[in-house]
């Protein structure tokens, strides 16, 4: 599915949130798709399986994922995701991130490319 920097200084559980994440964005992982379970990702990645328990828990708060009793961890479409503290977030963090690229000289009109590039990429998944 994917691998893992055991050496980063980013915490593992951090890494497999932002991996999965990508994952769902990218449309690699459908709406509604089962995830392997936690025992299972556990022995494929050969990492502790509290891990990957917290770090569907941080996606189900998130609202990328969405769990059934007895069932599994599954993805949440999309069109249902409404976290607002999570949207918050990611606003700060683009106005942090505009600012930077603005000040180290990318234009508007450049930014505005990326964006469109960003929006194709998810229409062509």
């Amino acid at each position: 599915m994917f691998e893992l920097d055991v050496r980063s200084r980013k915490p593992i559980y951090e890494q497999l949130v932002e991996k999965l994440k990508q994952l769902i964005i990218n449309d690699v992982l459908k709406e509604d798709e089962k995830l392997p379970s936690v025992r299972e990702l556990a022995q494929q990645l050969t990492i502790n399986p509290n891990t990957i328990q917290k770090a569907y828990r941080e996606l189900e708060s998130q609202g990328y994922i969405y769990s059934l009793k007895g069932k599994g961890s599954f993805v949440h479409p999309s069109g249902k995701v409404n976290n607002e503290e999570e949207l918050k977030k990611v606003r700060e963090e683009l106005k942090k991130l505009f600012a930077e690229a603005i000040y180290l000289g990318v234009s508007s009109e450049e930014i505005a490319a990326l964006l469109r590039e960003v929006e194709g990429g998810q229409e062509n998944d």
